[in-house]
């Protein structure tokens, strides 16, 4: 738990439960460059919150296209966020939106890691 308080201390409950877990077994110089990518790519539950309630009042399912979830995002904008049951489903659940798709981005982001240290052992290994 401390890497993650070193490196990322932003996060908060299941997603630095979730986190650290991925961050255990990696070397240093793996972990910061996780922390780098994984913040740039992270996103925040407040702007899924504020973007789930513009489609109250305008374009529905900005949420959904910021996390990454295109159709389910067009279908919100042409039906008004599925008639606005959609939306305040978001609107309530707007944490656990931001924790799947942040916990995806970490396990692509810690095997990306992963490989290009393995990837570059074995490249220094063959030299020598």
């Amino acid at each position: 738990m401390s890497n993650v308080l070193r490196y990322l201390p932003e996060l908060e409950g299941d997603e630095q439960v979730e986190v650290a877990r991925l961050l255990n077994d990696m070397s240093d110089a793996q972990a910061e460059h996780f922390a780098r990518i994984y913040r740039s790519r992270r996103r925040d539950p407040a702007h899924i919150l504020i973007l789930a309630a513009v489609g109250f009042v305008g374009a529905a399912g900005l949420q959904r296209l910021y996390t990454e979830r295109v159709a389910l995002g067009l279908v919100y904008l042409f039906t008004g966020g599925l008639c606005l049951i959609g939306t305040i489903y978001d609107v309530i659940k707007y944490q656990d939106l931001a924790f799947r798709y942040n916990r995806d981005v970490a396990l692509e982001v810690a095997q990306t890691v992963r490989q290009v240290y393995d990837t570059t052992d074995d490249s220094g290994g063959a030299q020598n």
